[in-house]
């Protein structure tokens, strides 16, 4: 067996399988590992959480570096009109490590203190990881404000939480005295690290190329971060490296824009998108560029030992319907008892439910299928088919048009007793929904999903798929077998054409396909089910991706 390439008393608390030897550093904002750990706003960090899990289980040499956001990302709450109302509140963490590292790293021309604590892997069964903050008593209020909030909103400091993240992370591992062979970017947050790199190994660009990769996750504007190259000058983004150097390797131009996900691919000998469609986008967003590295795709996955309801996997396992439907009705029982706490709706579990949660963005549209009010009445108002629906999920605390949807969701919902939104939703309110979905609801418009996983646990957790043709769904998805699927749209048609198109889709295969297979049909309703939670594994599940990384990535 191979040995990790971390000292005591932070080695890896197993021994390393030779097929993952290589030592590898994987470099992400934020990290949904457990509910009591609020360092994540929700599906990069669901991810990154997932794939630490089976990094793990897998016996790999792979070590975490993430921030300790002191106010998380925000908790989620009610203001007085039910409307949704934004907390930062401090966190404390007892299962953390105060390492008692520090280090100073520039940023503004001021020299920051930053401190590391350690997460155990014995804690939540992930690899060892560091987290990083500024929260420290050698600093002065301004620099303990860096590491508070998860995503600041402003673009300064933003900046400054970056290069904690990258810079710092090197840092870290130059306390630690390790040179890791790969550097492993999730999303482009920490590519500050490539300059610090670039200055400890002479200079060369190819020496950083040669360590890093670099794996993209969205194909949206506000996903690829865009900043002024003279502000990152001045912050100490590039360290001391010569500008007509930065500006060569990362390929900055006479506008003087420094694309964060542009530079990182230029300054990689690997990426990949997150999904086959994905990568498929990715190669077309970026192969106009010059000098960027090969763009692959490993599809996104979650950790199906911590996602999945243990009575509902005997079941499948055992092929006992009886038993499935039992534990489903049970589990609906126990999100309803959350509903009529938050809402004060007493939902039936015996009825169809629809399940929409995640976060809100515009391209999401949550709101789609009311855009037609009497439409959407005429649904939630038949006894035949009777349906409840459930919208959940976080904007960005910033995002006021995201606000706007989910504060019209739920001035809308208060009229219906069977429809309702919830808030709070974090990593337990996200598995409580998908143990309690009949029907996961997803309806991004085509190519601007990277992959989503959402579905991924609800599917595994006996709900059925119900979805637009993009992301991780194209990879999966057998309409009728396994899940219902909208036939996509020509791509010639308007953007209210387009939304026209899902939406009747949408209502049309809950009406005539869907609600009367689950009410006339339940031993084909039940088949669907069945087939839907034995295909989801094993793809889908996060020990194959973390194996492909270091199969097709890190190799």
């Amino acid at each position: 067996m191979a040995e990790s390439f971390l000292p005591d008393p932070y080695t890896h608390p197993y021994e390393i399988d030779p097929k993952y030897a290589k030592s590898a550093v994987y470099f992400c904002c934020e990290f949904g590992i457990d509910q009591s750990f609020k360092i994540y706003s929700g599906g990069l960090g669901f991810l990154a959480g997932s794939h630490m899990r089976s990094a793990a289980a897998l016996q790999q040499n792979l070590l975490g570096i993430g921030i300790y956001w002191t106010c998380g990302y925000y908790n989620q709450t009610r203001g007085e009109g039910r409307e949704m109302a934004v907390q930062f509140r401090r966190k404390e963490y007892a299962f953390l490590q105060d390492t008692g590292i520090r280090f100073q790293i520039p940023i503004y021309g001021k020299q920051v203190w930053v401190g590391a604590h350690f997460l155990p892997s014995e804690v939540f069964g992930t690899v060892p990881m560091f987290f990083l903050t500024t929260d420290v008593e050698e600093n002065n209020h301004d620099d303990r404000q860096i590491t508070q909030r998860l995503y600041d909103n402003d673009p300064g400091r933003r900046i400054a939480q970056y290069m904690v993240l990258g810079i710092g992370g090197v840092r870290l591992l130059e306390e630690l005295k390790v040179d890791p062979e790969v550097y492993h970017l999730n999303e482009a947050h920490a590519l500050s690290a490539a300059f610090r790199v670039m200055e400890s190994h002479g200079t060369d660009p190819e020496e950083v190329r040669k360590r890093f990769v670099f794996t993209t996750h969205t194909p949206e504007e506000a996903g690829n971060e865009k900043h002024d190259f003279g502000l990152l000058k001045k912050a100490g983004f590039f360290g001391d490296l010569d500008e007509a150097l930065v500006r060569e390797a990362a390929g900055v131009g006479d506008d003087n824009v420094f694309n964060h996900s542009l530079a990182a691919l230029r300054l990689s000998h690997k990426a990949n998108g997150v999904s086959k469609l994905h990568g498929e986008v990715s190669r077309k967003m970026w192969d106009h560029h010059e000098g960027i590295c090969p763009i692959g795709h490993i599809t996104n996955a979650q950790n199906a030992r911590y996602w999945k309801d243990r009575g509902l996997e005997r079941a499948r396992a055992t092929g006992d319907v009886g038993f499935l439907t039992d534990r489903k009705r049970e589990l609906k029982e126990q999100l309803f008892r959350m509903v009529a706490d938050q809402t004060g709706k007493l939902f039936d579990p015996k009825v169809l439910t629809v399940v929409w949660a995640r976060r809100f963005a515009g391209y999401k549209r949550a709101e789609l299928i009311t855009r037609d009010m009497k439409a959407f009445r005429k649904l939630l108002a038949s006894e035949d088919h009777p349906i409840q629906i459930i919208w959940a999920g976080k904007p960005y605390p910033f995002d006021y048009g995201a606000i706007d949807t989910f504060n019209h969701l739920v001035r809308l919902t208060s009229d219906f007793p069977n429809a309702s939104v919830l808030v709070g939703y974090e990593l337990e309110l996200s598995r409580m929904v998908k143990y309690g979905a009949d029907i996961w609801l997803n309806n991004p418009v085509v190519t601007r999903e990277a992959s989503g996983t959402s579905g991924m646990t609800a599917a595994m957790n006996a709900a059925i798929n119900l979805s637009t043709f993009d992301g991780w769904v194209c990879e999966f998805a057998k309409d009728g077998h396994n899940s219902f699927i909208v036939p996509p749209a020509d791509p010639g048609l308007s953007d209210h054409d387009r939304d026209e198109h899902d939406r009747i889709g949408i209502l049309d295969i809950l009406q005539n396909k869907a609600l009367p297979m689950y009410y006339e049909r339940p031993a084909e309703w039940s088949q669907l089910v069945l087939n839907s939670m034995g295909e989801v594994v094993p793809f889908f599940d996060s020990d194959r991706m973390a194996d492909e990384y270091y199969e097709q990535v890190y190799s």
